[in-house]
């Protein structure tokens, strides 16, 4: 499987809501589109999706156009809706219908797509009795139903309560296993948790993709996080002395300090630490948060 998205370009009216924008998503992968509310996250989901046309470049999907491979797609919107006044069963029966599935082949699929999301128990339940997670367990289920082999989720935790949120989350660590998924979102910690690469747009613009261990490394910014018991604060003075020490930032008994060179210079100052009896509850390379590195982008870029 190969997602190719080729110098996208929608415009509504004056407001080009994506711009020029490229990139791929291999087999296996599970990518994160981020980026702030209005960046065109969910504009360029939906061209994808092919639920919108795009003014200029074209999605392939298995080197076809997009519009001609949409049995392969299952697509999360960021609130599915249902008719309140159908089963789960009978939800499940008319929109796999839609998708050209047989009716002999749902009810064989069926009972094993909710027991995958966790609603076997409420296949006989109206769906206007179900929570907002619940409700989302079930969009995921009619994206899987047709096992596609590209799952797109727009903000797929985003309208939850923590609870809702966490039941999402396992399930989509469960579904990654076997299929390839592509999701956008604006709650970082989520995406952290979830992705391994993350494509950032902002005002319609791509302005990186990396994975999460090439951005945090690119952003430790040589700096070591200590945390030491109070009897040591004499030695925070000796280390703000040290040639190889840039600066030292001091919260309480937490000690963030900048050196020249991470790799040569982590060992001299835990040496330096331990042979004057510093007692370190913590020692380790301090890396920002993908939310400080997000926010640098929204600023910065």
């Amino acid at each position: 499987m190969k997602l190719e998205i080729r110098n996208v370009t929608k415009k509504f009216k004056d407001k080009i809501a994506v711009n020029n924008f490229s990139m791929e998503l291999q087999s296996g992968e599970c990518v994160g589109l981020i980026g702030p509310n209005g960046a065109g996250k969910s504009t360029l989901i939906k061209v994808i999706v092919d639920m919108i046309n795009q003014n200029a470049g074209e999605v392939m999907l298995n080197g076809k156009k997009i519009s001609k491979m949409k049995r392969e797609i299952g697509y999360l919107p960021q609130y599915p809706e249902f008719f309140n006044w159908m089963t789960t069963k009978e939800m499940l029966m008319f929109m796999g219908q839609l998708s050209g599935m047989k009716k002999v082949e749902l009810i064989n699929s069926i009972p094993k797509i909710l027991a995958k999301v966790g609603l076997e128990r409420e296949e006989n339940l109206k769906v206007g009795t179900f929570s907002g997670g619940m409700k989302q367990r079930l969009g995921i289920a009619q994206a899987l139903m047709h096992k596609p082999s590209l799952i797109v989720m727009d903000e797929p935790v985003s309208a939850l309560d923590p609870i809702g949120r966490r039941e999402v989350l396992n399930l989509i660590q469960e579904i990654k296993k076997e299929t390839t998924i592509l999701l956008s979102t604006h709650i970082l910690g989520d995406a952290e948790e979830i992705c391994e690469r993350f494509v950032m747009i902002k005002n319609g613009c791509k302005i990186e993709d990396t994975t999460i261990a090439e951005l945090l490394n690119r952003n430790n910014n040589n700096q070591l996080k200590l945390e030491i018991s109070m009897v040591n604060q004499n030695w925070i003075e000796d280390v703000k002395k040290l040639p190889y020490v840039k600066s030292v930032e001091v919260i309480g008994n937490k000690i963030k300090v900048k050196v020249e060179n991470i790799d040569k210079n982590k060992d001299m100052l835990l040496k330096d630490a331990l042979e004057k009896g510093v007692d370190i509850v913590k020692f380790e390379i301090h890396h920002d948060t993908l939310e400080e590195i997000f926010i640098k982008w929204v600023i910065e870029k």
